[in-house]
């Protein structure tokens, strides 16, 4: 019974990174933090947008683009996802686009062997201006085009999942457009700005309106090139709960996805099954 029970359950992590303009020190404290939700028992692990790099300028990450399938980013991604032996969700990292001067940023997700068996490119680009903040994501970064999710099997049970990644937080539309998943993945860097009045609002809206679970893995506190970030990783259950945060700082949260609680939310209030449009 005992297997049966678990066999509908998943252990989940997220980690929270404030990262640096450093690549090789970003990936070993990914490395290290992965390696301790791993020991605690997470089956997948999530890392933040940008966790590889944030630089000094929003140029920096032009020069580690790597071509997909190649490169050392993702050859020492797939050496941790083999070495924990889990599922990992490797937030953003930034892949070779067709201008020169621009980059994909992308999703990519290991199995536990090393492969890599899913990829989401960022399709909705970032901007914004205040008096003292400016962000134009689409100067450096060429949107993606096709929605991304991946599907996992343990103990004969079928876990789907749907990738996206911070601003595409803010359009439903991508979220209906991948059907029914058992949880959201949403690796971000939001702004400290935007975060405080507008994302934990955003996720759990994406949790109520899709009925599922939503894992949010974020960059948060404050970046040596000065820009802040909010972080407050966290899992929110179907019902729209925050089961677990973490507010700032580098560190992780664990979770457990249960299909018995996403058929119990579901089945007393169907949702999904009334859409009309």
């Amino acid at each position: 019974m005992n297997d049966l029970v678990n066999a509908s359950h998943l252990k989940i992590a997220a980690i929270q990174m404030v990262s640096t303009p450093k690549l090789n020190e970003n990936l070993e404290v990914a490395a290290r933090l992965i390696k301790a939700a791993s020991e605690a028992g997470s089956q997948l692990v999530v890392l933040p947008e940008y966790f590889c790099l944030m630089g000094l300028k929003d140029t920096d990450k032009v020069s580690v683009r790597e071509a997909v399938g190649s490169g050392p980013i993702q050859a020492r991604l797939a050496e941790i996802a083999q070495e924990n032996n889990i599922y990992l969700v490797a937030g953003s990292i930034p892949l070779e686009a067709k201008e020169s001067n621009k980059v994909l940023n992308t999703s990519l997700v290991f199995d536990p062997e090393g492969k890599q068996i899913a990829r989401y490119d960022k399709i909705h680009l970032f901007g914004f201006q205040t008096e003292t903040e400016r962000y134009e994501e689409s100067e450096t970064i060429a949107p993606g085009s096709q929605p991304g999710h991946f599907q996992i099997t343990l103990h004969s049970v079928d876990w789907q999942f749907g990738l996206s990644i911070c601003y595409d937080l803010r359009f439903p539309e991508l979220y209906r457009a991948l059907g029914s998943v058992d949880c959201h993945i949403i690796p971000a860097a939001f702004t400290y700005t935007t975060g405080k009045d507008h994302w934990e609002i955003l996720l759990r809206a994406r949790a109520i309106e899709n009925q599922c679970y939503v894992l949010s893995s974020a960059q948060g506190g404050a970046h040596l090139n000065q820009r802040r970030t909010w972080g407050d990783s966290m899992l929110i259950d179907p019902w729209g709960q925050v089961l677990t945060h973490l507010p700032q700082g580098e560190g992780f949260i664990m979770g457990t996805l249960s299909k018995d609680k996403l058929k119990e939310v579901r089945s007393k209030l169907p949702a999904l099954k009334h859409r009309k449009f």
